[in-house]
């Protein structure tokens, strides 16, 4: 995969960093991000931004990386394959990284969780459903209900596989 042969200034990396362990560790011990955290975030890169970018200048990147970041994410959440806080994670990773970052940042967590999720059914046995589940999304005809007619086969944190993707990413791109 590509990374940018830039890494974003100073402040930024222990930010997010920091930001994306707090979203994960709390996904893991409650299984949701809460939402003062991601706001809390959003504000903090705003802020950065217009400090380090100027004031109209900042702005832009701070609304585009967040809405690269939401627009990654969002076909999941409506597919009802990730949670709405996974989303905003992405996005406000996407406020403090800009839209080239996040988009190398989502593309690693699709890999991590999308290996998290292949061990995870490997170990639960259940491919036949994953296999279903994938015919019923590429194929609408057979759908039958709906989305609601695919059957879960378990959920992951996925703020986890945010937090490894960004910090990876962000790890590279300082290399």
């Amino acid at each position: 995969m590509f990374i940018p042969a830039y890494a974003p200034p100073a402040p930024i990396a222990p930010c997010v960093i920091a930001l994306v362990i707090a979203a994960a560790s709390t996904d893991i011990q409650c299984r949701r991000i809460p939402n003062v955290l991601v706001a809390a975030g959003l504000l903090g890169a705003l802020l950065v931004q217009c400090w380090l970018n100027g004031i109209g200048a900042g702005a832009v990147a701070w609304l585009t990386g967040a809405a690269v970041g939401l627009t990654l994410f969002l076909p999941f959440y409506l597919l009802r394959g990730m949670a709405a806080g996974d989303v905003k994670l992405l996005a406000m990773v996407g406020a403090w990284i800009g839209p080239l970052l996040v988009f190398h940042a989502a593309l690693a967590t699709c890999v991590i969780g999308g290996v998290w999720m292949l061990a995870l059914t490997a170990r639960r046995r259940q491919f036949k459903k994953v296999v279903r589940n994938i015919v019923s999304l590429v194929h609408p005809a057979l759908r039958g209900g709906g989305v609601a007619s695919i059957e879960s086969v378990g959920s992951v944190p996925y703020g986890v596989a945010i937090a490894a993707g960004t910090v990876g990413v962000l790890l590279t791109a300082a290399a």
